[in-house]
C-alpha cells in the first residue's frame, strides 16, 4: 500500500501542480455556469405554462428529470472529452520524458503502477464531478430535492468517469504520443455508447440479452432514475477491471522488452 500511495501521491502532485488541470476544472465551470441557468429557466417557464398546456409530460414538470438529469447529460459529454485529457500524461507523457523507464525499473510492481495512477485520476475526476454536483446543491435553497435519488444519479455518473478512466488509461500505456493517446482515448468513450445499439439490430432474444447487458447506457439510465441494481455494480467493476487488467500487462510487457 506504501508504494501504491507513493505513485498516487506523485501524480496528484502532477495534477495540483499543473495549470492545464485548473484550467480544465475552469472551463467545466464556465459552460456549466453557463448552461444550467438556462435549463433552470426552462423549467419554471413549463411549470408557469402547465396550466394552458395540460399535455406536457409530468416528467418534465419534475425537478429531477427536467433539469438535473440534462445538467448531467451536459456532465457526461464533457467527461468524454475531459478524461482523455487528464489520462493522457499518466503514461505517454512519462514515455516521452523517459522517466517511465526509472518508473519500471523501481522496486515497484506493475499492478501498483496502473493502480496509483488510477485511483490519482479518479481523484481528479471526483473534483470535477463536485464541481458539478454544487449546482443542484445550490438549487435546493429554493426547491425540494430528492437527495437519495440526486446522489444515486451522480455516482452512476462517477462510475461512467471511472469506466472512462480504465479505457482512456489503457490508450495512454499504448503510446509514447499524448496526442494520440488523446484522440485513441476519445473514440473509445464515444464508442463504448454505440455497443448496446447492437440490441436493436439482432434478431436473436439472447443476443439481444446479451447486447443489453453490455449496453453502458442501459444500466445508466436505472441509476440517474435511483435504482441500484447489483447487474449494473457489476458490470462497472468487470469493466474497469478488464481495463485495468490491460493496462497492467501493457506495463509489465514493457518492463520486460
Amino acid at each position: 500500500m506504501d508504494k501504491i500511495s507513493a505513485i498516487f501521491m506523485k501524480e496528484i502532485r502532477g495534477f495540483v501542480f499543473n495549470p492545464n488541470f485548473f484550467v480544465v476544472c475552469g472551463l467545466c465551470t464556465a459552460v456549466m455556469s453557463w448552461v444550467y441557468p438556462i435549463q433552470l429557466n426552462m423549467f419554471v417557464q413549463e411549470l408557469q405554462n402547465y396550466v394552458y398546456q395540460m399535455q406536457i409530460p409530468k416528467n418534465q414538470l419534475n425537478i429531477h428529470y427536467a433539469v438535473f438529469l440534462r445538467h448531467l447529460s451536459y456532465l457526461n459529454l464533457m467527461l468524454i472529452l475531459v478524461v482523455p485529457a487528464l489520462t493522457m500524461r499518466l503514461f505517454s507523457e512519462e514515455k516521452k520524458m523517459r522517466t517511465f523507464d526509472l518508473l519500471l525499473t523501481s522496486p515497484v510492481t506493475s499492478a501498483q503502477i496502473v493502480i496509483g495512477k488510477y485511483l490519482s485520476v479518479m481523484c481528479a475526476i471526483l473534483v470535477i464531478v463536485f464541481l458539478a454536483f454544487l449546482y443542484p446543491a445550490i438549487t435546493a435553497f429554493f426547491a425540494h430535492i430528492n437527495w437519495a435519488v440526486l446522489g444515486i444519479a451522480f455516482m452512476g455518473i462517477f462510475l461512467v468517469s471511472a469506466v472512462y478512466a480504465g479505457m482512456d488509461l489503457f490508450c495512454s500505456s499504448l503510446t509514447e504520443s499524448a496526442i494520440v493517446s488523446y484522440v485513441m482515448a476519445v473514440i473509445f468513450n464515444v464508442a463504448i455508447w454505440f455497443v448496446g445499439i447492437g440490441g436493436e439490430i439482432v434478431d436473436s432474444p439472447l443476443a439481444r440479452k446479451i447486447f443489453e447487458h453490455i449496453s453502458l447506457s442501459q444500466h445508466l439510465s436505472s441509476l440517474v432514475e435511483g435504482t441500484i441494481r447489483t447487474g449494473t455494480l457489476v458490470f462497472f467493476a468487470t469493466v474497469i477491471f478488464l481495463f485495468a487488467f490491460l493496462s497492467e500487462r501493457v506495463v509489465e510487457s514493457a518492463r520486460w522488452r
